[in-house]
């Protein structure tokens, strides 16, 4: 129980200002590079890492694994929290490889929104399309950002097509691209009449509309032109913003820009701290959780082992509910109904994290714990109920256990049992005793297992 009370509409406050969202993308859209740049705009770095970065060269805060570092994807689920203007974001980076679809669905669960990384060049891709049917499964809002505008792409209205038929989803500019490939020169932006330079380090510059001669003696006759009659044609062809519509999953805004050249992410960032929705009521099995409750409620999405190796911790990340969250409480675990202390509670940036004085409805927190918790287990001040909805899949492929050394068996045993808590593989003991089966979904499954 937390010690001292707090009025329910300091915490509808609290949770009023988180923005927990979730990037998906097929691998090599981007995703990573712009978990990066929004770290950067967010102030929550000082420099922004290359995922293929060599030698001494700074490396991704995301991709903080070895593995994840050596083969330049992204293997592992990594939380990340900063503030902006007010606004308090919860950022998790997902595997965009599908052979870690499993890590991403999980961590959907725990989300309000997601990002959808589109490269220009390529649009939907197979991993996209399979991660949104997931969001579309849930509601989840999401917010499209078309990358790479500064490279040789397809035309915005053919991407703006394919979201809609390939998706079943209305989509509606929230800026409209000037110039492509190696002649861009910015977006402008369709809510608040802004001319948005690619500039480096360049304002935005206030129009009247996509006629004011300011922006053709800024672009060019020729694209101001083409920007013109392009705007036109968007704004006549494509619904308008509706936070309806968009709250219930049937319509997506579109941004423009270039992650690598650090350009549209902060109209980004503005996008998601003005569209995304604050945490929402959630069901479980005994009723309906709204986020301005007094006593705390959570679940866990994800377990993660070794995060620091001196250590040799697991921590269990939690999505918090409902309630306020303190340092020394003491959480019901409903699966075994056994009291769960939480005495250091960890915000997290990337493998990095700080100890919690207090969370609020919307937070990932950590829990380190020896094997006490589980994916999907249910944390509250005392009421039994169970959140639903965090899946397990059948695995695809399976393999015995064969050691060559006996004198191994204790510490393989703990390695397996790892392996399995962090839903990396799934590990069958057969009653007989004779050897374990490891199961799992996807050859990089394995991979994991073998760099463990």
């Amino acid at each position: 129980m937390s010690d001292t009370a707090i009025p329910a509409a300091r915490i509808a406050e609290e949770a009023a200002r988180r923005r927990s969202f979730a990037i998906i993308a097929h691998p090599d859209a981007g995703k990573t590079t712009l978990t990066e740049k929004l770290l950067l705009k967010g102030g929550a770095i000082q420099l922004a890492g290359a995922v293929r970065a060599k030698g001494n060269a700074r490396r991704t805060r995301s991709d903080w694994m070895k593995i994840e570092q050596d083969r330049g994807i992204s293997v592992a689920t990594s939380v990340m929290t900063f503030e902006r203007d007010g606004v308090v974001f919860n950022l998790l980076d997902t595997p965009g490889h599908e052979d870690f679809s499993e890590d991403t669905y999980r961590t959907l669960t725990a989300v309000d929104a997601a990002v959808m990384v589109l490269d220009a060049a390529k649009g939907i891709e197979s991993q996209t399309r399979k991660l949104f049917e997931v969001c579309r499964m849930r509601d989840i809002p999401i917010i499209t950002f078309i990358n790479k505008m500064d490279r040789e792409a397809r035309e915005p209205f053919e991407l703006m097509d394919e979201i809609q038929n390939l998706l079943a989803l209305d989509a509606t500019p929230a800026a409209w691209p000037v110039g492509r490939a190696a002649d861009f020169a910015g977006v402008y932006d369709l809510a608040t009449d802004r001319f948005l330079p690619v500039a480096e380090g360049a304002e935005p510059i206030q129009l009247e509309s996509p006629e004011d001669p300011k922006l053709a003696a800024l672009v060019g006759d020729d694209r101001a032109l083409a920007l013109s009659e392009e705007v036109l044609l968007a704004r006549a062809g494509y619904p308008d913003f509706g936070a309806d519509r968009f709250l219930e999953g049937s319509l997506t805004p579109v941004f423009f820009g270039s992650a690598l050249r650090d350009f549209g992410i902060a109209h980004l960032l503005d996008g998601l701290a003005r569209h995304a929705p604050p945490p929402r009521a959630r069901p479980a099995d005994q009723r309906l959780v709204t986020p301005g409750e007094e006593k705390l409620t959570g679940f866990v999405f994800k377990i993660q082992a070794n995060m620091d190796p001196n250590h040799r911790d697991r921590v269990a990340f939690v999505r918090l509910c409902s309630g306020r969250l303190t340092k020394g409480m003491r959480l019901r675990q409903s699966r075994t109904g056994k009291q769960v202390p939480v005495n250091a509670p960890l915000f997290f940036f990337a493998k990095d994290r700080q100890v919690a004085e207090e969370a609020w409805p919307g937070d990932v927190i950590g829990i380190a714990n020896h094997g006490t918790l589980r994916i999907g287990d249910t944390l509250t001040e005392g009421e039994p109920l169970d959140f639903r909805g965090v899946p397990s899949f059948a695995p695809e492929i399976l393999r015995h256990i064969r050691l060559d050394d006996p004198m191994l068996a204790k510490k393989l045993r703990t390695a397996l049992d790892q392996l399995a808590e962090e839903g990396v593989v799934q590990l069958f003991r057969p009653r007989d005793g004779s050897r374990p089966w490891l199961a799992w979904s996807g050859n990089c499954n394995w991979m994991c297992c073998k760099a463990g």
